[in-house]
């Protein structure tokens, strides 16, 4: 049985889901180092990201739940409750360093050169071409050669210098609408928080209503009887089964005048 289960049943139900995510985490991992198409690396390690981001939101539920029950729980409870936060925070942190590991060996390995090594069979003929030309066609060759040499590097240049732009506002703009997901995903956990606060009050107040209506139910009874035995008193005065309420006078008996006229 789980321990958490005596402490508060929503403590065991978020670590049971944690449990299962960083199960699912930890084989998804052992499957990716066996794929080995790219774009298949890549959307698997996108699925294991959604996967830490749901392991971080259900952690920051648990340590909501857990400042909740804070005053209600022993020191060794709390301290219990403290080191299993711990855990999972550092079983996730473990998970997100090798995410990091993997994104980077992936990126690696989709770069591509942007030069290309001499080819041999060219070098080849260029040298039997030499062979057959005067001094002065060979340097006017080695010169456009040259001049064709420096336009490629040039072209190269220009080819990383937007990519390296591309990359800086790529990673501008993906840092914003992260920043702006996190700040969404962080009122969603306040506001799934406050309604499931909100409904224990809801549940509590309908409680202590139908309580209320009970206790007024059962005095409207007792009113009721009380007029009735006094009705039945004041008609029947002389019925000796229903005994005086205490409080209450008995009727005063009619007095009879003794006259006497001498």
């Amino acid at each position: 049985m789980d321990p958490l289960s005596s402490v508060s049943e929503e403590l065991a139900e978020i670590n049971g889901q944690v449990a299962d995510l960083f199960r699912a985490l930890s084989k998804g991992f052992q499957n990716l180092e066996k794929i080995k198409d790219v774009n298949r690396q890549s959307r698997q390690l996108e699925e294991l990201t959604g996967k830490m981001r749901e392991c971080k939101r259900l952690i920051k539920e648990f340590d909501k739940e857990v400042k909740d029950v804070e005053s209600r729980n022993d020191l060794d409870t709390n301290k219990m409750l403290n080191e299993k936060k711990q855990s999972m925070v550092k079983e996730l942190n473990s998970y997100v360093a090798l995410k990091k590991q993997y994104a980077t060996n992936l990126e690696n390995n989709k770069r591509v050169d942007l030069f290309d090594g001499p080819n041999e069979e060219l070098h080849d003929n260029n040298v039997l071409l030499a062979s057959s030309m005067t001094n002065q066609q060979i340097m006017d060759h080695g010169n456009q050669m040259m001049d064709e040499t420096d336009q490629a590097i040039e072209r190269g240049k220009k080819v990383v210098q937007d990519t390296v732009n591309v990359g800086r506002e790529t990673a501008e703009a993906l840092k914003a609408q992260t920043e702006q997901m996190s700040r969404i995903v962080n009122e969603l956990d306040s506001i799934h928080f406050s309604i499931k606060k909100a409904s224990k009050m809801v549940k509590e107040i309908g409680r202590q209503v139908a309580t209320d209506k009970c206790i007024m139910a059962l005095l409207f009874l007792v009113v009721i009887g009380v007029i009735a035995i006094i009705v039945v008193k004041l008609v029947n005065p002389k019925n000796k089964d229903i005994r005086d309420i205490p409080g209450l006078a008995p009727p005063a008996q009619s007095r009879r005048l003794l006259w006497n006229p001498n």
